[in-house]
Order: C-alpha cells, then sequence, then structure tokens
C-alpha cells in the first residue's frame, strides 16, 4: 500500500495545559485573636445595599415614619433572635456579645439616633432610608471628632455601633439581603472584605478555623468578640478577600498577623509545628492561672486587670488575675441622655465588686476629657457642647470633677455603697497639683459623713483613695502628692503622650511615641522611688503593664503591682516567674544609665537599633 492510499489519522485535539500553580504569596495584616489555622477558603461577600437619595412631601411624612417603624421593629426582632442564638455559642462568648446586642437593641428604642432620624424625615423632608444614612453619618462623625488622645479606640467602637444600626435599618427598609454563613463547611477559613460584630454573633466556632478580613483592627467590637470566640483571626489584610479563591488552602497566623496564600509544602509543614506548639503553649499558659505571681527567688508581683466594660469581667476570671487594677467608670456615663444616679451607679459596681469575689477592685472616677462622647454631660450643661481647642491641656479629670461637686459626689456616694461588697480603691485621674489631692479628700470626707448620717451602710475603713500619675507635672511633684494619696498608679500612655508632646494616634509623628524613650523611664522612677519611700502601693497600669519584655526592667525599679488587659495576664506572669529580683535591679540600672532610646530599646526587647 503506498503512502497515497494511505487513510489519513484524525487529528488530535491538543491537550489544554495545566495552569501554573499559584505562588505563595504572604499578606500582613493586624493579628487580634491568637493562634494558627490552616484550611479552605470560605467567602462571604456581603450584599451591597443602594440607597437613592430622595424627597418626599409633607404629606408623606406619616407614611414615611410608618416605614421607619416597621424597619425598627423587624431590626428589633432579628436582634432578639441574634440574642436568643448565643446559647450554641462557649458560655465566656456569650457574656462577651450578649451585652454588645443588648446595646444595639437600646439604639433603636428611644435613643438620640431614632429621635434623630424621625426628625430630619419631619423637618427635612427626607425618605427614611435618606434620614438614616445622615443621621448616623452625622452622629458617628460626632463621635470620632471629640478630641483628645486616650480614647480613640472607644470612639471608633462607639461610632460603629452607631453604623451597624444603620446599616441593618436600611437593609430592613429597603428588604436587602443580609450576609449569610449556613453553608460555611467544618474546618473552614473565613476570608471577607469586613466582619461586624453582629455578623460575628452568627458564628459557629465549632465548625469555624479562622477569620481573615481586609478591614478592622484590634481595638474593635469585631476583634473583641473574635477573642471571645477562639477563633484565630487578622484583620486589616489589605487586598485579601481580591486575591484569595474559594476553595484554596491558607495559613491565618493570629499571631504573628501573616496570612499566607498558596503555602508550599514547606511552609505547610512550619504552620502544622506553629498549630501544635500554639496548642501546647496554650495548655502551659491555662495552668498558670492558679500558680502564684511570684519571681523565681520568690517575690511576689501583683497582677491584675484593666475593665472597660462588664463584658470584660469573664475574660479576667479567665486570665487569672487577682483584681481589677483599673475600672475605667465612663462606660456607666456613655449612650444615655441623662446622668446615672447613684442607686443606677451604685448597684453597678456592687454587681463588679461582687463578680470578683474579694479580690479588690480600683474604680476610677469619671475621666471627661472632651475625647469620649458623653451626651449627658453635654445634655444636662456639665460640659460645652463645642469642645476645648485643645481638650488635653484643658478641663478635664479632676478638674472637671472639682468644678461640678454634684458628680463627684453622687459617683463618691455610689462607690462607697458598693465598697460593702468586697475591697475597693478610689482612684482620681489627671492629678497635677496637690490643691487637687486635698481638695477631693474633703469632698471625700463629707460624702462619708453625709451617708453615715443618713444611715447607709459602708464599710469600717474607708477605701483608699489614690491618684493617676500620667503627666509629667504630676511625676516630678511625686515626692509632695505621696503625702496627699493614698497609692499611685502610673498611667503611661498618657505619661508618654505628654512628656514626648506625640499623639500616637497621628501617622506622622507616632514613630515618636516611644514608652522606653529615657525622659519617661525616668519620670516613671521618679514616681516609683517617691512611692517607695513613702511605703505607699503604686502600679503601672498603662500599656508598658501588658509586655512581658519589660518586667525585667519594671521590677528592677522596683514595681511589684501591674494592671494589663486580661489577655495579657498569662504571658506577664510566665516573664515574672522567670525573674530574679537581684537580676533585674542590676539590669534596670544598666537601662537607666542609657540616653540613648535605640540603646534602651535594644537592651530591654533584644532588638538592635535601627540602621
Amino acid at each position: 500500500m503506498n503512502k497515497t492510499d494511505e487513510t489519513p489519522e484524525p487529528k488530535r485535539p491538543r491537550e489544554k495545559a495545566a495552569p501554573a500553580p499559584r505562588a505563595e504569596r504572604r499578606l500582613i495584616g493586624i493579628p487580634v485573636s491568637a493562634g494558627v489555622a490552616i484550611g479552605p477558603v470560605f467567602g462571604a461577600a456581603e450584599p451591597q445595599t443602594v440607597v437613592s437619595r430622595a424627597k418626599i412631601a409633607a404629606t408623606d411624612i406619616q407614611a414615611e415614619t410608618a416605614r421607619l417603624d416597621a424597619a425598627i421593629t423587624q431590626s428589633r426582632k432579628q436582634l432578639l433572635k441574634l440574642r436568643a442564638r448565643l446559647g450554641i455559642l462557649p458560655e465566656d462568648s456569650q457574656a462577651e456579645i450578649a451585652p454588645l446586642l443588648d446595646a444595639y437593641l437600646q439604639m433603636i428604642g428611644s435613643s438620640r439616633l431614632v429621635r434623630g432620624v424621625r426628625r430630619r424625615v419631619a423637618d427635612t423632608l427626607v425618605s427614611a432610608e435618606t434620614a438614616v444614612v445622615d443621621e448616623t453619618d452625622a452622629l458617628a462623625e460626632a463621635i470620632l471628632t471629640l478630641p483628645g488622645d486616650d480614647d480613640r479606640a472607644g470612639r471608633k467602637r462607639r461610632a460603629e455601633e452607631v453604623r451597624e444600626i444603620g446599616r441593618r435599618l436600611i437593609r430592613n427598609l429597603t428588604r436587602a439581603p443580609f450576609r449569610s454563613f449556613n453553608a460555611l463547611p467544618a474546618g473552614a477559613l473565613l476570608v471577607c472584605e469586613s466582619l461586624r460584630p453582629a455578623d460575628a454573633a452568627l458564628l459557629d466556632p465549632s465548625r469555624l478555623a479562622g477569620v481573615a478580613t481586609d478591614e478592622g483592627g484590634a481595638d474593635g467590637h469585631t476583634a473583641i468578640m473574635l477573642r471571645a470566640l477562639g477563633v484565630p483571626a487578622v484583620l486589616g489584610v489589605a487586598g485579601l478577600s481580591q486575591a484569595a479563591k474559594p476553595g484554596e488552602v491558607i495559613i491565618i497566623d493570629g499571631v504573628t498577623g501573616v496570612v499566607t496564600l498558596n503555602p508550599e509544602p514547606a511552609t505547610l509543614v512550619a504552620a502544622r509545628r506553629a498549630v501544635t506548639a500554639y496548642a501546647r503553649e496554650l495548655q502551659k499558659l491555662a495552668s498558670l492561672r492558679r500558680l502564684p505571681s511570684v519571681t523565681s527567688d520568690g517575690e511576689v508581683v501583683e497582677l491584675q486587670a484593666n475593665l472597660e466594660i462588664p463584658a470584660e469581667l469573664p475574660l479576667i476570671a479567665q486570665s487569672g488575675a487577682s483584681g481589677i487594677g483599673l475600672l475605667r467608670s465612663e462606660f456607666l456615663f456613655m449612650n444615655r441622655e441623662t446622668l446615672p444616679d447613684e442607686n443606677a451607679q451604685a448597684e453597678t459596681y456592687r454587681s463588679i465588686v461582687e463578680a470578683m469575689s474579694g479580690d479588690p477592685v480600683t474604680i476610677r472616677v469619671l475621666d471627661w476629657g472632651g475625647e469620649k462622647e458623653i451626651e449627658a454631660l453635654q445634655s444636662e450643661g456639665v460640659v460645652p457642647e463645642a469642645a476645648d481647642l485643645n481638650p488635653a491641656l484643658g478641663m478635664r479629670g479632676i478638674r472637671l470633677l472639682l468644678r461640678e461637686t454634684d458628680l463627684f459626689e453622687t459617683q463618691l456616694a455610689a462607690i462607697l455603697r458598693a465598697a460593702v461588697a468586697g475591697p475597693v480603691r478610689i482612684l482620681l485621674p489627671m492629678v497635677t497639683t496637690v490643691a487637687e489631692v486635698r481638695t477631693a479628700r474633703e469632698i471625700y470626707e463629707r460624702v462619708i459623713r453625709r451617708l453615715r448620717r443618713r444611715g447607709e451602710r459602708l464599710p469600717e475603713k474607708a477605701p483608699p483613695l489614690g491618684i493617676m500619675i500620667e503627666t509629667p507635672g504630676a511625676a516630678l511633684s511625686a515626692d509632695a502628692l505621696a503625702l496627699e494619696a493614698d497609692f499611685f498608679a502610673i498611667g503611661t500612655n498618657d505619661l508618654t503622650m505628654y512628656t514626648l508632646a506625640v499623639d500616637r494616634g497621628e501617622s506622622e509623628v507616632s514613630n515618636l511615641y516611644d514608652p522606653m524613650h529615657p525622659a519617661v523611664l525616668r519620670l516613671v522612677q521618679f514616681a516609683t522611688e517617691a512611692a517607695l519611700r513613702m511605703r505607699m502601693p503604686v502600679s503601672v497600669c498603662g500599656e508598658m503593664a501588658s509586655n512581658p519584655k519589660l518586667m525585667k526592667l519594671l521590677v528592677g525599679m522596683g514595681l511589684r503591682s501591674f494592671s494589663m488587659n486580661a489577655s495579657a495576664v498569662p504571658r506577664v506572669k510566665q516573664a515574672i516567674r522567670a525573674l530574679d529580683i537581684d537580676d533585674c535591679a542590676r539590669f534596670a540600672r544598666r537601662v537607666m544609665e542609657q540616653s540613648d532610646p535605640l540603646r534602651i530599646r535594644e537592651m530591654v526587647m533584644g532588638t538592635p537599633p535601627a540602621g
């Protein structure tokens, strides 16, 4: 057979080349909940809502208000359903999330937000959707733009609460769908652009392995709730939701803040080892809960927890803290139209003191500084509607309380009545002069006499009256202040800010905010030595207290009491138990001889100077 007679073979279709595997990629975010998670990506995009600005006729006001009322009713039903669902979550998670949902429920009641929306519908003749958008934006912006430096995280949380309620009302007004997590497979890692606190309340930690989002930060309600759920999480990972493909395996490291896409085999092996190591570390830290906080040579070091809202009480109980070293009482005055009366305050303080079961509670009286959104203070004329040009240098802390003595006396009376439930100390904020302490004590003793005449049950011995050391003036006057106060609490956050003239919230100068600057350390040392000479208690309650690497220096300075975020207590205790007092003292002397902040950081943190 010749070639011309051969039947040509059909051409085989050219096989498509397999797509090249995607290269490993690492993205950096903000670690908010410790742990390492490995698993497939589950994407849950938030359905978009479109709100068109619309005007209405005066004759439509009643109908538009009825639509708003229906949306409020529906929002309330949804929040109550969410709250009922908390029963499937761990007990500690329930205690963390329930108060937030309660706050949401309050905001869709007879609140400033709802009143403002109704007013906009009636006065400006706009649709309910338009009114909700305008009022939530205005209220959130008012909260965020209140001047001040020491509670930026709190202001952001409160602004986000307002926006969250606004979003819920808008969805119910427009009948837009909410995000669903029903299809989340067991062991999956949730990746999305953002995660709202109400979304976090829908998550089942028994099925969810980890969370990573494009937006968010360490101080918001979402971060707090993820920590309560015990889910490894990294927020603020720019571009993540676009880069991660559903079903692909990724690694979320809630310790370092690294999210690894398409990990190579060696990376996966290392991550699995990290999962095992972290589980062992948790077991080790859990075992520390009941162990004493003592140095290797037997010196007792007191570790207490800061408390901003009562919802943090379960975290404090878990941490092994020996009390509350700083209870910020501002939560009692926020998100309300009128000031809390003596009975309401006393009941709240008493419930917290009782929950601590005999461990001491240090209550800082109201520290309004213009930076905290406390509508009741403005509506009752205690503070002006227009904030000071520079509230950090204006009417704040003890200055306001000594001017508004009725406010001060009411809070002191409530704390004194609650003190029968357990050991309590009272802390005065932003003290700068001896005269302030003397005047405050005169008021304090006057309140005690009045309560005794009234027949109130009080503790046999009046709770100690202490002061915050958080300005250079207070630190440099510590010798004189120690003659008037019963104890010191050194607030290193404000002390650093005032000493270095740096607002750590301002990106252009935030790199200059350095608690290990020699000027700051010398002020801490000066105040500590003044207290020790008087044999009076002194503690550190700023962020320096939560850093295990700083314990050697601070203990070496003579400090034996620290108050920190509850989550930091186990690791700080671990560091304390490895210390030797004599070694700490020698180390502190060497550090305090230095004048170069970079050299100090190298010695304390173990990191070499930049450059």
